[in-house]
């Protein structure tokens, strides 16, 4: 297992009575409570009845019981099982389901609204953090490619306290073949910040690229393995594999953009430990293809709903057989036993909604407790967060999600967001 860093906050909370939780959880939450607020800080608090999922292998706890502490989860079970302290708070989460925290691994803070994130007021960061990430569960999130001195900026802001937002890791800026960056004009239409984009074409520059991030703080690398538009340039085997290779002795993962069938075969062949995309260019992934990418041990983040937003000026025939083959790879993965991480591409990808991923993963043959488990137990695996976040467990972080309605039933209910929870803060609550 890769080792991680990991950030911890602890917050504090109010309380209600002792007698009113323990008769709101055996006879059921009263009509008078339904409607009150998550906690704004993360001292000792009580999410009832809901159905509780406690990981995606578990069995549901229909009317459970999650009971937080200073920022940690304490106990859960059935209601009536769970001691209750006197002075913890009692959130209603009636009709709801509770899940842990979810991972976004693949997001970006490039557009020109995160630029001097040292200065923007605390209000907007927070409303922007708030429209990408956290009002759909996200408690966790990796950037896979920005710049990284700017990202440095807005992570230390939501850990100082200043802003409310989720855990930021980041790759920092891309490496790119030569001649592959694109030209400030490009950035300006797709309203991007201005990235110096690093290029690499041998071994020892891509190491010495990759040296630089890590020892500015960087938690991995990610690389383009090949363009997506023409003129088609591939990384060299030697590149891919110099910069993994300086990620992994450091204890940090290496990410990258594979286009097509060329630069999958680089990425897999050069030790990268996640594809940020599947590749309809690539064609139907073989037998032989596929065996290579388990063999390598690597995750795959299928990104499905890009396919349509890169193709949304091009006929919808077009668009529909490109998000097919994007949903054919991923069922082809998952049928070889893939891990399969979530991720959106938002911050690229305009639209943050992340209804229709969810959706076309289930075409792909994903029931709900994998599409959760590709948002709780994968990531916190493939990152060494395991021991710390991604199930609801004593002892673990307090990273919480609480939904409108059960996912079992329904894949779109992973949007539905009624309150977001990091280390037992509330980070995103619905409007009333």
């Amino acid at each position: 297992m890769r080792t991680r860093r990991s950030i911890e906050s602890r917050w504090r909370s109010g309380a209600l009575a002792a007698l009113v939780l323990a008769a709101s959880l055996a006879w059921g939450v009263p009509e008078r409570l339904r409607a009150q607020a998550a906690p704004s800080s993360g001292g000792r608090f009580a999410l009832a009845g809901c159905t509780v999922y406690v990981g995606p292998a578990e069995a549901a706890i229909p009317n459970g019981v999650v009971l937080v502490e200073d920022g940690r989860i304490v106990a859960v079970g059935p209601a009536g099982s769970v001691e209750l302290p006197a002075n913890a708070e009692l959130i209603d989460c009636s009709g709801g389901a509770v899940t842990a925290g979810f991972w976004n691994s693949h997001v970006h803070f490039m557009e020109r609204k995160w630029a001097r994130a040292e200065s923007l007021p605390a209000a907007e960061l927070a409303a922007q953090l708030e429209e990408m990430l956290t009002r759909y569960g996200f408690t966790s999130v990796f950037d896979t490619g920005s710049m990284w001195d700017n990202t440095r900026r807005l992570r230390e802001r939501i850990e100082s306290g200043d802003v409310a937002g989720p855990r930021v890791r980041s790759t920092g800026e891309t490496l790119v073949p030569p001649g592959a960056a694109p030209p400030e004009l490009i950035l300006d239409i797709k309203g991007s910040m201005r990235i110096a984009t690093p290029e690499v074409a041998k071994g020892e520059e891509a190491r010495a690229a990759a040296a630089r991030l890590l020892d500015a703080g960087a938690d991995g690398i990610k690389l383009y393995a090949a363009t997506w538009a023409p003129p088609i340039v591939t990384l060299t085997a030697g590149a891919v594999e110099a910069a993994a290779a300086g990620a992994h002795r450091r204890g940090e993962p290496g990410f990258a953009h594979p286009s097509n069938r060329e630069g999958l075969l680089a990425a897999v062949g050069g030790g990268v430990d996640v594809l940020v995309h599947t590749a309809p260019k690539s064609g139907p992934w073989e037998e032989e293809l596929v065996a290579a990418m388990r063999a390598a041990d690597v995750a795959l983040i299928p990104t499905l709903k890009l396919w349509g937003y890169e193709l949304r000026h091009d006929r919808i025939s077009a668009r529909e057989r490109f998000v097919e083959g994007g949903i054919d790879q991923l069922a082809t993965w998952l049928a070889a036993g893939g891990t399969v991480l979530f991720g959106t591409d938002v911050g690229y990808m305009a639209d943050y909604d992340p209804t229709e991923e969810y959706v076309f993963m289930a075409a792909a043959g994903m029931d709900f407790r994998q599409i959760l488990a590709s948002l709780t137990t994968a990531p916190a695996g493939e990152f060494g967060e395991s021991a710390a976040r991604g199930r609801i467990a004593p002892g673990l972080a307090a990273d919480l999600v609480v939904l409108d309605r059960d996912p079992a039933s329904d894949v779109r209910a992973f949007a539905e967001v009624r309150y977001t929870m990091r280390d037992g803060r509330l980070i995103y609550r619905t409007a009333p």
